[in-house]
């Protein structure tokens, strides 16, 4: 069965665990991991992972784990994935790093959807499986939140360059997330009674000096008013010298970035623009929703009323249509592996291309030459087969690519010199794209 990797599954907000704890370099792998993955199999319940990965796929057991290191083990370090392959999606990310260099482990965990730890009880397990890898990984710290949140509070970069921000790491408390632990260091720097006083749903002191503080009971509803004034209080408790009105309008204000955006795209280009939001990141789709359901495509400009068609000019008509035909298969020969679709000569496959050619910048990453001597007369072929196949079009070949035409209806279309327009820039793959022109098309054939 196929994993559910966050790759695969970007279209919801997830929970994020990020942990670097220390553990004594001289232990086996299983001396070192084995309180990690008991308190990884009593806590997790219904999103416990059934999959280990290293460099090859196993059913999740103590035995795959170690075997996963094993086979990945380099001099200084190792790692291994666990997944799940039913929903929740899980994605968990294992890297130990052992002497000479500080022994340390890695964990970088999702779980998604966000909306499955709108429970308290399966919160409260989160919680106490994040308490129990601390208290036998100690941390500098570490943090669990809603990934598009997260984004949005400017981590882990808070404003420094990324050289600074590696070198100190979180040195000071820059924001407080849902679930935090703070290490002994970053305990003693803030004040550990003032820590221990912070107003929260949970602060608890580890024995190994280590704070554990969590904002609000469930994590999923981390933008919620309630949330937010919970968040705020316990940042201003901890950074004093910040007003609590400016935390919490802040906070407001990102909940407001995430909150859901019904999609209302232009009817022509609906089917395509259904597609961007989910290639920017996730604290920014209900913004790019927001942006695609405001755009309007320009109007084709590549048509004349059918009664203005230019007559074809070239000697044998059916043997340049053929030439079109072959143009549209060197389009078919390009994308096969990437768009299959393509074999289908259908609108779909159009907005197929369009998302591949937009995602891909083919504008921006290959040369003008190439683009037109290569991939504009095979785009331009291919648009046309699409209107003559789906739409009984009839090409009207002529001696100038860009004024070759397909005769649907009323209308001529221009399906080569689309093409030219289409390719210019990754914004005009929107502009000129070819879903809309077939769907324009398709509105005044009759």
């Amino acid at each position: 069965m196929k994993l559910l990797t966050l790759q695969d599954l970007d279209a919801e907000d997830s929970l994020v665990l990020l942990f670097d704890g220390a553990f004594e370099g001289q232990r086996t792998l299983s001396q070192a991991l084995s309180p990690f993955l008991h308190a990884l199999e009593e806590s997790a319940g219904e999103w416990v992972p059934n999959v280990v990965k290293g460099t090859r796929r196993r059913n999740y057991s103590r035995d795959a784990v170690w075997k996963a290191l094993e086979e990945q083990r380099s001099e200084e370090s190792t790692s291994a994935g666990l997944y799940r392959t039913t929903s929740p999606a899980v994605e968990v990310a294992l890297r130990l790093w052992f002497p000479p260099v500080p022994s340390e482990l890695r964990v970088n965990l999702h779980v998604q959807p966000l909306s499955f730890f709108m429970e308290a009880g399966r919160c409260r397990q989160f919680v106490d499986m994040v308490r129990a890898w601390a208290a036998c990984y100690p941390v500098r710290y570490a943090m669990a939140h809603g990934t598009a949140d997260r984004q949005l509070s400017g981590a882990p970069y808070f404003g420094r360059d990324e050289e600074t921000s590696r070198r100190d790491g979180f040195d000071k408390v820059y924001e407080v997330f849902w679930l935090n632990v703070f290490g002994p260091k970053l305990v003693e720097t803030v004040g550990r009674e003032r820590m221990l006083s912070t107003p929260a749903h949970r602060v608890e002191e580890l024995p190994n000096g280590s704070i554990l503080l969590v904002t609000w009971p469930t994590a999923a509803d981390f933008a919620s008013d309630g949330a937010r004034q919970a968040q705020a209080r316990a940042l201003v408790h901890l950074r004093p010298e910040l007003d609590f009105d400016t935390v919490l309008s802040t906070l407001r204000a990102r909940s407001a970035t995430l909150a859901p955006v019904a999609p209302r795209y232009h009817p022509d280009v609906a089917a395509l623009l259904a597609r961007v939001p989910d290639e920017v990141a996730i604290s920014e789709r209900q913004r790019k929703i927001a942006e695609l359901n405001a755009y309007r495509p320009p109007e084709p400009e590549e048509w004349l009323p059918a009664n203005a068609a230019l007559p074809s000019d070239v000697e044998h008509p059916d043997r340049t249509r053929e030439l079109y035909s072959y143009l549209a298969e060197r389009l078919v020969a390009l994308l096969h592996t990437d768009v299959p679709s393509v074999f289908d000569t259908s609108p779909e496959s159009l907005t197929d291309v369009d998302f591949h050619f937009w995602r891909g910048d083919y504008p921006g990453r290959y040369e003008r030459s190439t683009l037109d001597e290569h991939v504009v007369p095979a785009v331009g072929a291919y648009l046309g087969q699409v209107l003559v196949k789906n739409l009984g079009g009839q090409w009207i070949p002529r001696l100038r690519q860009e004024e070759a035409q397909v005769r649907v209806g009323k209308r001529v279309w221009l399906p080569f010199l689309r093409a030219q327009r289409y390719l210019r820039s990754r914004q005009a793959l929107l502009d000129s794209s070819l879903t809309q022109l077939y769907r324009v098309a398709e509105r005044h054939r009759d």
